[in-house]
Formats: structure tokens, C-alpha cells, sequence
């Protein structure tokens, strides 16, 4: 810590004259870009991931302390943010193969001798899920592929059952914390989760060390809470979990599941795999292992599976620094990432951390020279992301009335990689974000980070289809925007965009690196980081510059930076998108009955793989969309108006242009419904939302979309009237800035 303080006193010293020199625009930009180092980057993250950092492990305090102390160096008012939640920690895990021979799986990963943080794992916590359910069983295991709903409708036509037995899914397909969910749900009696190699080791890359690929022990780690309920502490839905704050009881928190389970290894999933009986897997549900797969569920394979935990609070620490706005001090640009990872956490979180400290460490070289940004930057460094967005959940509901009335815009990274840019977020700021990126140059290519982009949307677009949105394909062929893609969950903009309504970024580098084979293990190291996901973090400074630049001209602009026709011509999208769900799904469900009628599924089974018809669950009903229709038909004419109205802004009194930029400043927030989504009411936001059986991915329109998707007519026809109106206070106060800016008749 000490050699990091004194390089951080060093710098400031050489650039507070040239700071104070430079006038704004380019120039402040081009003085912040030479102040942002690889070096600094690189030592800071040696120190940071050298011991683990979960929450509640010293290390992660200290690394609390070692920002406070920087932020502070480097001119920001800082402090420590302490909330203490609900976070569970293994006591004692099990994992036995008992029959058809008994054999002792599981425990901590073995060293690697090129890593030498692999060896320090004495303060480590083993591999486990946090917010499962402890249990001690013993039953027969049954194969269930990702373990997501299309995988139990496909056990449920074989005539599996999961009751009382323990599942076995690998990671994929969709959010962990829905493989023990749905297991739960199906009445199984524990769940195991592991990597599968055909999806992050050798079916991707060469295995570490020899490349950035899972080895056969390696374990992702990972929470189970069932987020896409609610994030943050289970106890305290809603508000901050601070001194005195009404708690739920551990009974009461439905985000806590039920069932023991635990993650596992590739070689622990083989020893199981290679014994199961039954039915052969075959297709897309089979995974990369090289034996054959079987769905199991027999007594010819029982395994013995127990979890104990430590239900204790723990504290988590957010490190909060701002820079007080020369103009507009009570408008608030907020910039974060998270500091906690399961073990050391190089890739996730730190390199987006270290990243942020770039970028920290210059704008206050910056403001000690002299620049005073217009609006208040505050800069976040969050604890307890990994087990479910906890800090940055708990300061969002403990400051929501603030927030609210002060943030403009939330601007997020977590792990960082080297390779393509990606951004998602809300669409108004799409224009935003890609002027920003044409003036970063992509370290690899030395053209602009949007233009590889936009490179690597085509060129995947034209090799798998399958694997780029339509939308985003065209908009790359037509040399436009780097497209935005919607915000699900799974960081720490969660609260921010989809509890209280504020327009939110998340961005970063990625798609060369090989950071997949380190996720969430003990793997997840600075040599790994180095060798495999951005060496000399190259990338990392390119991100350092992008958000820098994000941030500094978000600031310092005259409005918020919006073009809010890319936000309704998104909706627009998404509108058509639901149409085309519903129509697609009701000539499914024809085509089911018809194929049930003819009796086509009995004359298709074979003895190697007996199925039988999917159950009829009717035809999916015409829902009336018209009023949706229309909603969205005003938001796009009144978008319209409103950015030729912004684009000749200049041209209008200033109390004229402040009556309008003060009319639109929170205007995100008309999306949110009070009620929020049917069975999750802390989800607000009615354009996007996590999506409830995808965890992380997101769903657009989701009152909508995930009614249709999961039969809910009546939520469907409600949720139509419901999205309309927040669409149409949106289009509303469109047309209300429209109008201020019009010349009197």
C-alpha cells in the first residue's frame, strides 16, 4: 500500500499544472487520457487480488481502506458506507459418491504450480452457492442438462421424475440460481452444479495453465438467491439494511432457497455421469464429457450431499467519493463497479475496479489543477455484488429518496476483458455512448472501439445468425450506431434502473479474453489475468478512457446527452417482438394438438430414447395489444419532436433551455409502476426487467412478454394497459419539452 500512495503523491504533483492549463473539451480529455496508466492499473490489482475477497475476509476490508485512503489523496470527499446483511457462510460441506462405489468428491482446488495465488487459500471459503438451503441427503442422482424448464418438460416426456432425488445440471442455459429453483420446484431433494467442458474449458481453449480454459477441478462458485424476485440482503426488501431497519426472519425471505446444493467440478461431475443408467442423452442436451450421457434417476447411482452454514449478519463496506458540481451540485452522475469476488477475484471484479481507480486518480488530478465538473460525480466501489448486488442494492434503497430526486445517470462495469466493446443500457443514451467510443481507440486495432464493434457484430452476423439480434446486424450494416443492448441483472445497475428508474450504462471489453475458464474459482488470479484475459491490461486503459469520457462529458453537458428516438424506436422493437411471440406460440400450440391428435410422438419414439407427447396446455389466446400499439405510436412521434426540439436547443433563451432540460431530466423515471411486476413488485421498470426464468438475461416489456411466455392471460391483458401508461406519461413529457421549446404562435 505504501508504494501505491506514494506514486499516487507523485502524480498529482506533475499533472496539476497542465490540469489547471487546460480549458475543457478535447484538451481536458487529451490531459485526462495521459494520466490514465497500465502501470498503476497493473499494481493495483497485484495488491488487490492477493488474497481472497469475499465478503467479510480481511483483504476485502483492507482493500476498503487502501481506496478511502486514495480517493482521499487524490482530492475526493470520501468515506466508507457500512450496511450489514444477511450473508450465509459454509461451516461444512459434503459430497459423496455412495453408490455404485463410494467415493469422497468435492472440496477446495488444488494448486497450480504457475499460479502462486493457488496456494493461498488458507482464509478461503470452499467451493459452495451462497443462499442455498443447508439439508443433509442421501438419493439417486438424475441428469438434467442446464436444468432449465425446456430440460424438465424433456425429462417429464421420458417419464423421469426428479421427486426426492438430487440433480445434477451443468452451468448454461440460464441464471444458476434457477437450476436449484426449478429443481426445488419439481420436488427434488438437492442440487450440483457444474462447468461442463464443452461450454468454458476444453471445447473453448486450452485448459489452465496452459491456456485460459476451466480445468478439470476448477469450480464456479456463485450465488443461488432467487434475484430475480429482489436483490440485495433477503431480510430487508425495499429499504437499507442499516441500524433498526425492520427485518424479515430467515423463514420469511423468499429469495432464499430450499434444497442443499453445491458446485462442482467437471472431473467430480465425470465420476457421477460415467455411472448413471437410463434413457441416453443425446443433441444439444449432451455435454462435452467424453462418455456417454444418461438421465439417471435410478437407485443404481446415489449420492450423498450435505450443506451447513453460518446464517450470521456480516458487514459489507462501500467506499463513496464525490466531486462536489461547480453548477449543478444537486445533479449527480454516478459511477460504479464492485470490489468483492468469490476467491481473489483478478478478472471478476477487479480489473473493472482497478479501471475505475484509473479514472478516480485522474479526474481528481484534474480537479485539484483547477477543473470543476458542472454536476456532482460520485464514484462507487461496491462489496457484496457476488452474493446478490448487496452494497449497491442496500445504498440505492437506503438513498432512494435522494437518488431520485438528484441522479441523472448511473454508469456500471464489472470484470473487464480484452477484444470488443460491449455496452448495454438505456436506449435514449445509445447515441451517447457511441460518440464516446468513436474517440477511444480499440488497443489492438488502433481504429475506434465503436468501429471493431460494430465489425464484430457483421462478422458474426454473417457466419451464425443465430448469435446477433436482427436489429443489431442492420444497424451495423448501415455504418449507424453501435447498438445498446437491454439491461437484465447480474451487476450493479440493478437498483438503479429497474427499482428506481435511473437511465443506466453498463460497459466493458471483451470476447478475446479467456476469462470464462477462470469464473468464479480460485483460478481467478492475477497470473491468469495477465497471461490469459488482458495482459498488460491494455484494455483495461482503454476502458478507463471510454467511461472517463462518459462521465466527465455527462457532467459537464448542457442537458442530459439523451436522442430519445433510439429509445422508441427500441420499444417499437420490442412491441414486435411480443406480437411475433404470441403469433409464433399460438401456431405452436396448434401444431402440438394437431401432432397429439395424429398420435405422431408415439410412432417417433425409440427404445433408445422413449418419449412421449408434450402435455396440451390449449392454444395461446388473441390479446389485444391496440392500446400498446398506440402507446408506442405516440412515444415515436413524440421523440421525435423532441429532438429536433433538442438539436436547435442552443438557439433558445437560457431560461428556456433550463425550463426544458429540467422537464426531461428524470424522465426514466415515468417508467416505473408503483405495483411493479406481478409476483416481484421490487421490480419496477415496465420496458426492462430481468427476466424471471432467465436470472441475468434481460426481457423488454416484460409485464408483457413473460405473461405471454408463461401463460398468464390475465397478467398479459393487464399489463398491456399498465405498460401503455407509462409509455404514454413518457411520450407526455416529450411532448411537454417539445412544447417549451417552441416559438410562440
Amino acid at each position: 500500500m505504501r508504494r501505491l500512495l506514494a506514486s499516487g503523491v507523485a502524480a498529482l504533483a506533475l499533472v496539476a499544472t497542465a490540469a489547471t492549463a487546460q480549458s475543457g473539451g478535447q484538451a481536458l480529455e487529451q490531459s485526462f487520457d495521459s494520466m490514465i496508466s497500465t502501470a498503476d492499473q497493473l499494481g493495483w490489482l497485484q495488491t488487490m487480488s492477493s488474497a481472497p475477497n469475499h465478503v467479510g475476509a480481511p483483504h476485502n476490508k483492507a482493500n476498503a481502506d487502501m481506496q478511502l485512503a486514495l480517493f482521499k489523496q487524490w482530492g475526493w470527499d470520501a468515506r466508507i458506507e457500512r450496511f450489514d446483511v444477511l450473508y450465509p457462510t459454509p461451516i461444512s460441506t459434503t459430497l459423496e459418491l455412495v453408490t455404485p462405489t463410494r467415493v469422497q468428491l468435492g472440496g477446495q482446488e488444488p494448486a497450480i504450480a504457475e499460479d502462486p495465488t493457488s496456494s493461498q487459500t488458507a482464509g478461503a471459503l470452499p467451493p459452495y452457492v451462497a443462499y442455498q438451503g443447508d439439508g443433509d441427503v442421501t438419493a439417486p442422482v438424475v441428469y438434467v442438462n442446464y436444468g432449465m424448464p425446456d430440460d424438465y418438460d424433456a425429462l417429464e416426456q421420458r417419464g423421469i421424475s426428479v421427486k426426492g432425488k438430487i440433480v445434477l445440471a451443468r452451468y448454461g442455459g440460464g441464471w444458476r440460481g434457477l437450476k436449484p429453483k426449478l429443481a426445488q420446484e419439481h420436488g427434488a431433494a438437492g442440487c450440483l452444479i457444474y462447468s461442463d467442458p464443452a461450454d468454458d474449458s476444453y471445447a473453448e481453449a486450452d485448459v489452465f495453465p496452459k491456456g485460459g480454459g476451466r480445468p478439470d477441478a476448477g469450480v464456479q462458485r456463485g450465488s443461488v438467491a432467487d434475484m430475480p424476485i429482489y436483490p440485495g440482503d433477503p431480510l430487508t426488501p425495499g429499504i437499507g439494511s442499516t441500524p433498526g431497519a425492520k427485518r424479515l426472519t430467515r423463514e420469511q425471505a423468499i429469495t432464499i432457497l430450499k434444497i442443499p446444493t453445491l458446485p462442482i467440478s467437471y472431473r467430480d461431475a465425470t465420476r457421477i455421469i460415467a455411472a448413471l443408467d437410463g434413457p441416453l442423452v443425446t443433441g444439444k442436451q449432451r455435454g462435452g464429457l467424453p462418455l456417454a450421457y444418461h438421465w439417471g434417476g435410478s437407485d443404481a447411482v446415489k449420492v450423498h450431499l450435505a450443506v451447513k452454514s453460518d446464517w450470521s449478519q456480516k458487514p459489507v463496506y462501500n467506499v463513496i467519493a464525490t466531486l462536489r458540481g461547480s453548477t449543478y451540485p444537486d445533479e449527480w452522475i454516478v459511477r460504479g463497479n464492485h470490489r468483492d469476488g468469490w476467491v481473489f477475484g483478478a478478472s471478476d471484479p477487479l480489473t473493472g475496479q482497478v479501471a475505475l481507480m484509473s479514472e478516480a486518480k485522474a479526474l481528481g488530478a484534474l480537479y485539484r489543477g483547477g477543473w470543476r465538473p458542472a454536476r456532482t460525480i460520485v464514484y462507487a466501489s461496491w462489496d457484496g455484488e457476488e452474493p446478490g448486488l448487496l452494497g449497491s442494492t442496500e445504498w440505492a434503497e437506503a438513498h432512494a429518496d435522494e437518488l431520485k430526486r438528484k441522479a441523472l445517470m448511473y454508469i456500471n462495469t464489472d470484470g473487464n476483458g480484452r477484444g470488443f466493446l460491449g455496452a448495454g443500457g438505456s436506449h435514449e443514451l445509445q447515441h451517447f455512448v457511441n460518440q464516446a467510443a468513436n474517440d477511444v481507440l480499440d488497443p489492438k486495432t488502433n481504429v475506434p472501439a465503436a468501429r471493431r464493434g460494430r465489425a464484430a457484430i457483421l462478422a458474426r452476423g454473417y457466419s451464425d445468425k443465430e448469435s446477433v439480434r436482427p436489429e443489431q446486424f442492420e444497424a451495423a450494416k448501415s455504418g449507424g450506431d453501435f447498438p445498446l443492448s437491454a439491461l437484465g441483472s447480474g451487476s450493479d445497475y440493478t437498483a438503479f434502473l429497474q427499482h428506481l428508474g435511473i437511465a443506466s450504462l453498463n460497459l466493458g471489453f471483451g470476447g478475446e479474453d479467456e476469462s470464462d475458464g477462470s469464473y468464479h474459482s480460485v483460478y481467478d488470479s492475477y497470473y491468469h489475468v495477465t497471461h490469459f484475459d488482458d495482459p498488460g491490461l491494455q484494455y483495461g486503459a482503454a476502458l478507463s478512457k471510454l467511461v472517463g469520457r462518459v462521465v466527465m462529458r455527462a457532467a459537464d453537458a448542457p442537458r442530459v446527452p439523451a436522442r430519445y428516438g433510439d429509445f422508441a424506436t427500441a420499444v417499437g422493437r420490442y412491441l414486435t417482438d411480443i406480437k411475433k411471440l404470441a403469433a409464433d406460440q399460438r401456431e405452436k400450440d396448434r401444431t402440438l394438438a394437431d401432432l397429439r391428435r395424429e398420435g405422431d410422438f408415439a410412432l417417433a419414439a425409440s427404445p433408445r430414447d422413449p418419449i412421449v407427447a408434450p402435455r396440451d396446455q390449449g392454444v395461446t389466446p388473441l390479446i389485444d395489444m391496440l392500446v400498446l400499439e398506440n402507446a408506442v405510436d405516440h412515444l415515436k412521434r413524440a421523440a421525435s419532436a423532441a429532438d429536433a426540439t433538442l438539436g436547435r436547443a442552443s438557439d433558445l433563451p437560457p431560461a428556456t433551455q433550463a425550463r426544458i432540460n429540467a422537464s426531461l431530466a428524470r424522465i426514466d423515471q415515468l417508467l416505473i409502476d408503483p405495483a411493479g411486476l406481478p409476483g416481484r413488485p421490487w421490480f419496477k421498470n415496465l420496458v426492462y426487467a430481468p427476466g424471471t426464468l432467465t436470472g441475468y438475461g434481460a426481457k423488454t416489456l416484460p409485464g408483457v412478454r413473460e405473461a405471454i411466455e408463461q401463460r398468464r392471460w390475465d397478467d398479459a391483458r393487464t399489463y398491456v394497459e399498465r405498460t401503455a401508461k407509462v409509455l404514454e406519461d413518457y411520450a407526455n413529457r416529450l411532448d411537454q419539452a417539445a412544447a417549451i421549446g417552441r416559438p410562440a404562435a
